[in-house]
């Protein structure tokens, strides 16, 4: 009979008078010193940021806690309405929703890009790289991640300011360089404006700050949750649930009377 493998952590451990996270004290090295950006960072690095490193992650971070009446933002208001008295069930029915179109992709695009770039020491031809990977998805039918945007056109604001922020903290490597010589080779092939949306933005600074895309989609659920809960609490003062429900309702139904 084999071994059974032995349970471990290295996260947090707690004894009668002391939290110990990733090694630090919770009650005298985090709370009133650390940020909750820098505690993310904490989190997800094994170690706390350095000053520049808190400024980027940080301002990514802080890029999709909101963006309006958006599918989650919907999906938590009407789930509210149905479950008032679980408002973590609607917060939680919001970020479901985070998936390759909404949010999500921003794990879709720092995969491609450190696939694309697995030693980002040694860059290479990143215009040749970058025309590669947009004949590839092109040859799938699949949509290339991190570029454009249905509402901000021709440029998502979001993404030249957090590169600026990047930039000045010297973090402007080799896959911000390569995610934006994608959109110029996108945009090239096919013909249309396609820039650096917000999430290929993120994967491109999250992948400089040696963040492994399989939890760059992590930043933007921690991101969102803070303003889902933000929703909540206008919908509780200021509930439109039922009328989105009903006003849908008339709509969808209008033709069968």
């Amino acid at each position: 009979m084999a071994k059974r493998k032995q349970l471990r952590t290295d996260i947090c451990w707690s004894t009668e008078d002391k939290i110990t996270i990733k090694g630090l004290d919770l009650c005298q090295d985090i709370m009133g010193k650390v940020s909750l950006g820098d505690m993310a960072f904490l989190e997800m690095m094994d170690r706390l940021p350095n000053e520049r490193e808190s400024r980027v992650f940080n301002a990514l971070a802080v890029i999709l806690v909101e963006h309006g009446m958006t599918p989650s933002a919907i999906v938590t208001r009407m789930t509210l309405a149905g479950a008032p008295e679980a408002m973590q069930a609607a917060v939680a029915a919001g970020l479901s929703g985070l998936g390759s179109v909404f949010v999500g992709s921003m794990e879709n695009a720092a995969r491609m890009l450190q696939e694309a770039l697995p030693d980002p020491a040694r860059p290479g031809d990143i215009a040749a790289l970058a025309a590669r990977i947009v004949d590839e998805h092109a040859a799938r039918a699949r949509t290339v991640p991190g570029i454009g945007h249905h509402i901000h056109k021709p440029v998502d604001p979001r993404a030249p300011r957090l590169f600026e922020i990047a930039r000045d903290n010297g973090f402007d490597g080799p896959y911000v360089a390569l995610m934006q010589a994608v959109a110029e080779a996108a945009q090239s092939r096919l013909g249309k404006s396609l820039p650096v949306n917000a999430t290929g933005a993120i994967a491109a600074v999250a992948s400089e700050l040696g963040i492994p895309w399989r939890v760059v989609r992590g930043i933007g659920v921690m991101s969102r949750a803070i303003g889902l809960v933000a929703h909540v609490l206008e919908e509780l003062r200021e509930p439109m649930a039922r009328e989105i429900k009903a006003m849908v309702e008339e709509e969808a139904t209008a033709h069968l009377r």
